[in-house]
């Protein structure tokens, strides 16, 4: 069994800057403070960071435990009027090709779809909503108690062993984001990375951060699939030293640059050939 956990915001749909809007006009009824969001970078953190965030960009500290609930509350009130705003005026939107990702993904029985979000639970259902997608998530991981993104991604990886009821190892839990802090949770979680660049991250940070596998979206399904370990890659098969579908690293260094690793070991071989010719010419 295998795990595909996704994030929301820039990589399942762009909700036009609903929740940004809403935390804005949640942190302003309770400071007075005006677009406090443009103060710091929402992206790739949870909202439990963010709102804490917020306040503290209107009234120069950290909100009380009382004051952090009612952030919350005021958000989770506005937010829905926001994204109907975004909807209504076409700002809305599901990332390109992703829908048809899902559908592929859902009949597959070794595959389980989840989320691996920031969002609180209840913001994602809400943000979720207009696309359609959520039927496809049975289970996720969201930001409302926990800080770390890779704590929201074991969270949502222990929900993923209680729902079928098995254990599942690290190896087989894939993560797609859109933003390097995304990359970055994956990895020190030990689950695989996967991102698309035409979401809210720079895409120079995501690069660096070294995801397995890096798309603009999902328009084309292929080299997810491959990546997955779900369809094989014909250009890899007629290698005999390249693992398909075991090794996803490998799926993605191929997708990259043609190469697998055998082809990289002889590069390797042949520029330490060419430097002791170049040596005994000296």
């Amino acid at each position: 069994m295998k795990i595909v956990l996704f994030d929301i915001d820039g990589t399942l749909i762009k909700a036009g800057g609903a929740g940004a809007r809403a935390l804005n006009k949640a942190v302003f009824e309770l400071t007075g403070a005006k677009d406090v969001c443009a103060k710091f970078s929402l992206q790739g953190a949870t909202d439990k960071s963010n709102f804490e965030a917020a306040y503290k960009a209107g009234l120069g500290r950290k909100p009380t435990a009382a004051q952090a609930r009612r952030i919350e509350a005021l958000y989770l009130k506005i937010l829905p009027a926001e994204v109907a705003a975004s909807v209504n005026g076409k700002k809305y939107s599901k990332v390109k090709g992703v829908e048809n990702l899902l559908k592929n993904l859902a009949k597959n029985k070794k595959i389980l779809i989840g989320l691996g979000t920031g969002n609180l639970k209840r913001g994602a259902c809400l943000k979720l909503e207009p696309s359609g997608l959520a039927k496809y998530f049975s289970f996720g991981g969201y930001g409302g108690d926990l800080r770390q993104r890779s704590a929201v991604l074991r969270k949502a990886v222990e929900m993923a062993e209680k729902t079928a009821k098995i254990k599942i190892k690290p190896n087989a839990v894939f993560v797609i984001g859109d933003t390097h802090m995304d990359v970055l949770a994956a990895k020190e979680a030990g689950y695989h990375p996967g991102a698309v660049l035409d979401g809210f991250g720079d895409a120079w940070e995501i690069r660096k951060s070294g995801p397995e596998m890096l798309a603009k979206d999902f328009a084309d399904m292929k080299p997810w699939l491959i990546w997955l370990g779900i369809r094989r890659d014909p250009k890899g098969v007629r290698r005999g030293t390249y693992i398909c579908p075991d090794s996803p690293i490998e799926h993605a260094h191929y997708g990259r640059t043609g190469m697998d690793m055998k082809d990289v070991k002889d590069g390797i071989i042949r520029l330490r050939s060419l430097k002791h010719k170049i040596k005994g010419l000296k």
